[in-house]
């Protein structure tokens, strides 16, 4: 059953077409990621579909309601972690999930508080203020406060940007648990490890539109290549040399880095060192490694996802 209903979105601000006529579907309990880099248009997207900011053209329903032009009935069926939150530093975590609690009317006892904290794993920290919180606490909070009023659909808008490995991983075990407890999940990001972990589906966004949308898997897949082989060369050569490879299906090059992709890993590697000597050059830094969804964006694109 799909929970989202996207058709022909829209916005613009003058000449620059930040969402431009894009269209697409989320399924009920399903992680759906938006991947693209800053200023592809994911959160003036997510923006639109809560509510937040008004389109030029499209529709967007949810559950079977329109958002626009009036989205106060959707707000109910959300929970929304903005990709910037600003929180009272002085309140204690109870405090602040309690508040946001109180926007929607409702009173939580302590043993709703502890479930949900227990959630994003802060129970310990109720007592604590929140600017004694890490900055992945902190960001755990917010996704906290996006379930005080037990939405059918949540939003996450970078959820793990500015985070150490570490708690990056962390919040990926939040998101994942999310999952299980039968909600919906939207994100954005532009960590391509994170789409791939996470996300069932995938939209590939670049410059306001929807490149492509499929699983991270089936992405991948349509490269027709099973191996990457990256390296740089001195002297640099054009990378129609390397294309001349047997077994190379497509080169790219990006900050003087060359990028192979091949289904036929020994005949290609063997290929490229031949290339090379036959030009005088030297190749350097060289790995082997499977395609992911980076490569993906940048056979896309012809740029990549930090560009």
């Amino acid at each position: 059953m799909s929970v989202i209903v996207v058709t022909d979105l829209r916005k613009s601000y003058g000449d620059l077409k930040a969402v431009d006529g894009i269209s697409f579907v989320v399924e009920e309990g399903e992680i759906f990621g938006i991947l693209g880099p800053n200023g592809a248009g994911k959160t003036t997207t997510l923006e639109i579909i809560e509510g937040l900011r008004q389109p030029n053209g499209g529709a967007v329903f949810i559950d079977g309601l329109s958002v626009w032009p009036k989205p106060g009935p959707i707000k109910k069926l959300i929970g929304i972690q903005l990709q910037s939150t600003s929180l009272f530093d002085y309140l204690t975590v109870r405090e602040m999930a309690s508040l946001f609690a109180s926007f929607y009317k409702l009173r939580l006892t302590q043993t709703e508080l502890d479930s949900l904290l227990g959630i994003v794993g802060l129970v310990e920290k109720g007592k604590a203020r929140v600017r004694q919180l890490s900055g992945g606490q902190q960001q755990r909070l917010s996704i906290a406060l996006a379930l005080v009023n037990d939405p059918k659909i949540v939003f996450l808008d970078e959820p793990t940007t500015g985070l150490d490995p570490q708690a990056r991983r962390r919040m990926w075990d939040v998101v994942r648990d999310i999952s299980n407890r039968g909600k919906t999940v939207v994100l954005t990001t532009h960590y391509m490890e994170e789409a791939e972990v996470l996300c069932g589906r995938v939209a590939v966004m670049d410059q306001g539109k929807i490149m492509k949308l499929d699983s991270p898997a089936n992405l991948i897949k349509s490269l027709g290549a099973k191996t990457k082989i990256t390296f740089s060369c001195k002297p640099l050569l054009a990378k129609e040399k390397f294309q001349e490879v047997d077994g190379a299906l497509d080169v790219s090059e990006v900050d003087h880095s060359y990028k192979v992709y091949t289904a036929k890993i020994q005949t290609c590697l063997l290929g490229i060192l031949q290339k090379a000597a036959d030009n005088g050059a030297t190749v350097e830094n060289l790995t082997v490694s499977g395609a992911n969804l980076e490569d993906v964006f940048l056979n896309l694109t012809g740029r990549g996802l930090r560009d």
